[in-house]
């Protein structure tokens, strides 16, 4: 251990970190991420460098994966970002990384024995690739897909007047001819098998905070549940509590980044959720031989190709050959005449500001301060902030390309015109924010934000019902507490179901499931029946109006049962599906489909929401692969909520896997005290064998809550 250093864990297990200045306290943070969470951040390295088939699995599927993050090439540039820390910033992420490798000096987890595999050391570029990854894996990826997928629905043969209704005011430029010339090499139906291993698919969450004048204490109070991942263990999140020179800084972090994601100090406390922003583009790119045309010069260019060698375990390697130019990453091989999509994510190239952003936030006492330091954090997040002054405040960050007047970047455009090129980004002070509102409160659930910027950065959010259902709880409050805040936590009544009900309650049949479901009270508790028979009438819905009027009834299926799309993007689906009249119907009313999609749907035998809501939660190297009797796997698991309820409760498959969208984390916190109220979907270790590997599930499940305080004089366990 390093001298002035010391570490230890509290009665449920959380490793706290002592040091004497901010940099050994930053090596602490290494260590402890090495020493409980080794597999996490060695697997999340391999696949980030795409070395999975040399190191783990030499399987087509793992492959697969390794040609995606070969292409994504985040590993690529690093070096140029970390010249960018000034020397404070690269200080404290050199004394992580010693850490992390001080850490892995003592114990390596013995998987990686079993696969012969003994680590290279950790540097300040692995933290850059892990940050990459965190910033732009299902989050920005979700909005690349859907645009993908709207290219699909036009060379599909959806008319015009039906996709302009399905993405108003965003379709700026759209050239159908065009997009049905494009070569689509990598298509959303089916999907490769991404997300088999490892992996954390990361979306969605909540974040609010209460204004001393709406609290008990008098002092603001926040609170967090970032949506993430579940089924999976360890956790993604890692809590700590890091404590020098008279100041504590606690919350969640993340593995191979130093600092904390969502937490607090004495003076300042944080929460986090994804914002949404359009960050990624394509551009249609005239190709042959190996070239692209650009029309302002009437020239060929030749593209930058950039080879890629993948070692194969047992295997003969694999070359992979990727084409780039200014308009990012060719999809497909340019050498013969044909229409094809380059992308480009606008911080694909960055993460030197990230890093110092994330770290500027120990010497930060105010919300003023909080909100110009995470706001130049580049990939686009929504955080809310809370200070010892009572202020509170809101700031979205992300890097947000300038577009030509009239594009909003969900189009892909003519790559060869100049005019179609980014100019520049928005400034921090043009993106979404707010301070001290005069309600009292601020409320971000990866809503649409866009009548706070004059940047307009979001083209697709998630629907407004959690946004709204939480707002209206909070309008009422005059005295919060944080125990309240944790009970908004798990509340399951869901807007969105209230609005389709409005409409369907008087057409439901006389049936014992009509019965059911016009009596139900709108929540998504695990023994509702009402849940179940709404869900089905929902994807039932769904199918008639979008599959046998729009993509197939084969796609509609595909998508619903095996990717997020719909969980992710459903307030466009949901503005048709709610409307009075719309060309989607065709020639019948809405009153005639609601009521023969009931009569067909509600034919099932009724079950309860927990019956269909059960999952397992698997290690993320040995999943399913070992028996049940081991431990590596927990479960099952009922999740309760949906897509729209404050507690979120997502299940669905995807790359032939069962993934989830839930609370992976809770936090909430008042600054009147010096502590935190959290549960986490797992435990503080990812050692199977270790007592803390799921110690906080029980009360993740039940909505109980621990404390995080940096009270030293509390109950101390030995750090192993």
């Amino acid at each position: 251990m390093k001298a002035g250093v010391k570490i230890w864990r509290d009665k449920n297990g959380v490793p706290h970190i002592e040091a004497e200045n901010k940099f050994d306290m930053f090596w602490g943070q290494g260590y402890v991420h090495a020493m409980d969470r080794g597999l996490q951040l060695l697997l999340m390295r391999i696949l980030g460098k795409g070395r999975a088939c040399e190191l783990l699995d030499a399987s087509d599927d793992t492959l697969l994966i390794d040609k995606f993050f070969r292409k994504m090439n985040w590993k690529g540039g690093t070096k140029e970002q970390l010249a960018k820390l000034d020397k404070d910033a690269r200080n404290c992420l050199d004394a992580y990384c010693d850490g992390i490798n001080a850490g892995f000096a003592k114990r390596v987890p013995w998987e990686f024995k079993l696969l012969g595999y003994s680590p290279e050391k950790w540097c300040g570029e692995d933290s850059m690739l892990i940050s990459r990854m965190i910033g732009y894996l299902t989050l920005v990826q979700s909005q690349a897909e859907m645009e993908r997928f709207f290219i699909e629905m036009v060379q599909a043969g959806v008319p015009d007047d039906k996709l302009h209704e399905l993405f108003p005011g965003i379709l700026g430029g759209l050239d159908i001819a065009l997009l049905k010339k494009v070569k689509l090499e990598e298509r959303i139906v089916p999907p490769e098998k991404l997300w088999n291993i490892a992996i954390p698919r990361m979306m969605a969450s909540n974040n609010w905070v209460l204004a001393g004048k709406k609290t008990r204490s008098g002092k603001p109070v926040i609170s967090n549940d970032p949506h993430l991942e579940t089924n999976r263990l360890p956790n993604v999140w890692c809590e700590l509590v890091l404590s020098s020179e008279g100041r504590y800084m606690m919350g969640g972090t993340m593995p191979g980044v130093p600092g904390i994601l969502s937490g607090r100090t004495p003076d300042i406390a944080w929460a986090v959720t994804y914002s949404f922003i359009d960050a990624v583009d394509s551009w249609v790119e005239h190709c042959k031989d190996g070239k692209y045309f650009r029309e302002e010069k009437d020239q060929w260019l030749a593209f930058t190709a950039r080879k890629e060698i993948i070692k194969r375990k047992k295997k003969e390697p694999v070359e992979a050959i990727f084409y780039e130019n200014e308009h990012g990453i060719l999809d497909g091989d340019p050498a013969e005449e044909s229409y094809l999509l380059a992308s480009r994510w606008a911080a694909a190239d960055s993460g030197g500001q990230t890093l110092s952003s994330f770290l500027k936030i120990w010497d930060t006492r105010t919300v003023e301060e909080g909100m110009k330091a995470f706001g130049e954090i580049e990939t686009g997040w929504s955080f809310l902030f809370a200070d010892q002054n009572g202020d509170i405040g809101f700031q979205m960050s992300g890097l947000v390309p300038k577009r030509r007047e009239g594009s909003s970047g969900f189009v892909p455009l003519p790559g060869w015109k100049a005019e179609n090129d980014w100019q520049g980004f928005y400034k921090v002070e043009e993106m979404p924010r707010s301070m001290n509102p005069e309600n009292g409160f601020l409320v971000t659930a990866n809503n649409n934000f866009n009548e706070l910027s004059s940047a307009r950065p979001i083209n697709m959010p998630m629907g407004p019902y959690r946004f709204d259902r939480i707002t209206a709880l909070l309008e009422s409050k005059t005295a919060a507490t944080v125990e309240e805040m944790c009970a908004m936590h798990y509340d399951v009544f869901s807007l969105q179901a209230q609005y389709f009900m409005d409409i369907l309650r008087p057409l439901l049949p006389d049936t014992a499931q009509g019965k059911i479901l016009r009596d139900w009270d709108l929540k998504y508790e695990l023994n509702s029946k009402g849940a179940f028979l709404f869900e089905e009438f929902y994807k039932a819905l769904y199918r008639e109006i979008f599959g046998e009027r729009g993509f197939g009834t084969d796609i509609i299926d595909y998508l619903q049962d095996e990717t997020g799309m719909f969980n992710d993007f459903y307030e466009n689906f949901d503005r048709i599906l709610l409307a009075e009249r719309s060309v989607w119907f065709g020639d019948r009313s809405r009153d005639e489909i609601y009521t023969a999609v009931a009569e067909k749907a509600l034919q099932t035998q009724p079950k309860t929401w927990g019956e269909v809501q059960e999952f397992t939660m698997l290690n993320m190297l040995f999943g399913g692969k070992l028996p049940k009797f081991l431990g590596f796997d927990r479960g099952p698991v009922a999740a309760i909520g949906n897509r729209a309820t404050i507690s979120q409760g997502q299940l669905y498959r995807s790359a032939n896997r069962q993934t989830s969208f839930l609370p992976s984390l809770r936090i909430a916190t008042d600054l009147a005290s010096d502590e935190i109220h959290s549960n986490l979907a797992g435990g503080p270790s990812d050692r199977r064998f270790s007592k803390w590997y799921c110690s906080d599930l029980e009360n993740w499940k039940n909505g109980k809550y621990k404390i995080l305080s940096a009270d030293s004089k509390q109950e101390k366990n030995p750090f192993k």
